[in-house]
């Protein structure tokens, strides 16, 4: 039995043949993210400064991969921090600090992708995280990409953008495809963190026995903290400061992602993403008081925060 059909018979299915990853001789001399905090910077014109140089923390098990996804990075003019798995990566967490964008295997060992993702918010790393599915397997002349069962994708996309991911890429689109897509949330994180730089802080917002602090994107409840994810953070602030109006589904979605973003089944696939958004939101406050009951929902239309008596 060769290792693609060992691989098949563990729930994943193969999609086709990807152009051919870097062979790792290529790479002799390069040490990948073997526990250490390893960064790579591509060679490049004296004219290209320090601000245009995207930095990115790659955290993937699989070594081949993550030789090769580095090569194509660096090619394309990123500098790039490579962990092998999630506690590397927090055991030097100043790397994360200075990084534009962090790109995390989904299905990494110990510590699953989306696991890692919850520790780094605790840890205050608010960078974008764009999630890596399926398992790539060296061929002769082509890889092939396994990926999990549709359901089991569509479940865990749903899962990583409900938790805040920017994008959710399988491993088969191709390395010129997710080169070009990371390059896009970088710049897009970069553009708007330009634009929001000389705006006032934002103040406190207190909504009866809600206060939110924007500083450090909290709720609290009743004096409790709620330990909400941003992206629950975000849903909460629109629907609390409108309270007493409701917020569309499609104006949730935005906020928890960005304008005009798609994701889900069909051209309403959005509102079960914000449907188990505002789940897992009320499950937390309920955490803190039963009795919470501030989110209602208008049929058809969206959700609103409950207007203070």
């Amino acid at each position: 039995m060769s290792q693609l059909d060992a691989r098949r018979g563990r729930g994943y299915s193969s999609v086709g043949s990807l152009n051919r990853l870097p062979a790792t001789p290529a790479l002799v001399g390069w040490d990948f993210g073997l526990g250490q905090n390893d960064s790579l910077s591509p060679d490049r014109p004296a004219s290209i400064g320090q601000a245009e140089l995207r930095r990115v923390v790659l955290v993937e098990s699989d070594q081949y991969y993550r030789e090769a996804l580095t090569f194509e990075l660096l090619c394309h003019g990123f500098v790039v921090h490579a962990f092998t798995d999630g506690a590397a990566l927090l055991g030097s967490l100043a790397s994360a600090v200075d990084a534009d964008l962090a790109v995390l295997d989904w299905d990494l060992g110990k510590m699953p992708g989306i696991e890692l993702l919850a520790k780094l918010r605790q840890h205050g790393i608010n960078l974008p995280v764009v999630f890596l599915t399926g398992k790539v397997i060296p061929g002769d002349e082509h890889d092939q990409c396994l990926l999990a069962p549709k359901e089991t994708l569509d479940a865990n996309e749903c899962m990583a953008f409900d938790q805040g991911a920017v994008d959710f890429i399988a491993k088969s689109r191709g390395k010129g495809v997710l080169v070009r897509r990371l390059r896009n949330v970088v710049e897009l994180a970069k553009a708007k963190a330009k634009t929001t730089t000389d705006l006032p802080v934002e103040k406190r917002l207190t909504c009866d026995r809600l206060v939110l602090e924007p500083e450090i994107s909290r709720a609290f409840w009743n004096g409790v903290d709620a330990y909400l994810t941003l992206g629950e953070y975000k849903l909460v602030h629109l629907l609390a400061s409108s309270a007493g109006s409701f917020v569309t589904y499609r104006s949730l979605y935005d906020r928890l992602h960005f304008e005009g973003f798609i994701a889900g089944s069909g051209d309403d696939g959005f509102r079960a993403n914000v449907r188990s958004a505002i789940k897992r939101i009320r499950n937390k406050f309920r955490a803190c008081d039963p009795a919470f009951d501030e989110i209602e929902n208008y049929t058809g239309f969206g959700y609103g925060w409950r207007k203070p008596y």
